[in-house]
């Protein structure tokens, strides 16, 4: 899998200001960037004010709010002295991502409250390229970045938009930027950072695209496993999670999440849903444990912690999961669970409603 971290960041400013420095002698003070409200200069501020803000998120392990500080330029400085601003904190941010560990989170509230190191990455990526594209249309010059770069913004932040022709247009489409053919035009939109529920001994991080992705084809999806990880289960689910992806129907919080071990940060299994709810309400999981971790409760503890995530939301109503005849071990995750048995047909079928 493609990795998102420091050298994709220190990519997208370095485009950036080499676009920008070949109008820095133009007036960015006098002219709203494209679709802002905002002149160039403020939106040109704005991107670094961004890369360093979330790089104090990072840094500072902020888990309410947002760090209390800002930036501001000395009286004097011209564009050519904010474009170095900008080289400097996509610096520190590019630095800071690489630093960070793999399983610290910080406070974003869009939509979780919290994002990844690869989360803060792409929404760095991301403010740079959407903010460089809106001063470049208004000042009259081309700007476009890599398509492996809009491509990882959009499977890390938009895993609810189906892939468009190329990556790009798409990007600037869901961001309201610009127009797909057959696809309505777009007034309001909010990236969407991975979900995570913590439970005693795991932490339940769901898949994004981009991990599902290389999961199907035969990677680690960028976790750590312990013995003979991820389990098939788990690459089959991956699988699913992609056509629904690519078909445009996916919703993230209904997908595939990792089980990750609090107290070593591998991943012990998969656990996640068929679809999301239907229209009753009802909505089918499922889960696998590499053989090592089995016989230790954790497929237990995160079947209930999903179960009380889900049941907590207006649109479930009820719970289900079938289970093989023969495969008592599993029959006995679902009972401790709560789930009571409903069907014994050619598989067994366990259901646990709301109360």
């Amino acid at each position: 899998m493609r990795a998102l971290g420091g050298e994709q960041v220190e990519e997208a400013v370095a485009g950036c200001v080499a676009a920008l420095r070949t109008v820095a002698d133009r007036d960015w003070e006098g002219v709203n960037a494209a679709g802002l409200e905002w002149s160039c200069r403020h939106t040109a501020f704005h991107v670094a004010e961004d890369l360093i803000a979330y790089a104090g998120q990072l840094a500072g392990r902020a888990q309410d709010g947002y760090v209390p500080f800002e930036i501001t330029l000395e009286e004097g400085t011209d564009n050519a002295g904010l474009l170095h601003v900008i080289e400097t904190t996509g610096t520190l941010f590019a630095a800071t991502v690489r630093t960070t560990p793999r399983e610290v989170r910080a406070f974003h509230p869009y939509p979780f409250r919290s994002a990844d190191r690869e989360g803060f990455a792409a929404m760095g990526i991301a403010e740079v390229l959407l903010h460089t594209h809106d001063i470049a249309k208004s000042l009259g010059i081309t700007y476009e970045p890599s398509e492996e770069l809009a491509e990882s913004v959009l499977t890390w932040l938009f895993p609810h938009v189906q892939p468009g022709p190329a990556p790009w247009p798409t990007l600037l489409w869901a961001t309201g930027r610009g127009e797909l053919p057959g696809r309505a035009p777009v007034t309001e939109w909010r990236w969407r950072n991975n979900l995570v529920i913590p439970t005693e001994r795991l932490v339940l991080t769901g898949l994004r695209p981009a991990a599902a992705r290389d999961l199907r084809l035969g990677g680690d999806g960028g976790f750590e496993w312990i013995d003979g990880g991820p389990y098939q289960g788990t690459r089959d689910a991956a699988e699913f999670m992609m056509k629904a992806y690519e078909a445009g129907v996916h919703r993230p919080e209904f997908g595939v999440f990792a089980l990750v071990r609090r107290q070593d940060g591998r991943a012990v299994g998969g656990m996640g849903f068929h679809s999301a709810p239907d229209e009753d309400g009802r909505v089918e999981i499922g889960y696998d444990l590499v053989e090592s971790a089995r016989g230790q409760g954790y497929a237990t503890e995160a079947l209930r912690a999903l179960a009380d995530w889900a049941l907590a939301r207006d649109d479930v109503h009820a719970l289900f999961a079938t289970v093989e005849r023969d495969n008592t071990a599993s029959q006995a995750v679902v009972t401790r669970a709560g789930f009571k048995k409903v069907s014994e047909e050619e598989e067994f079928a366990y259901e646990l409603r709301r109360p």
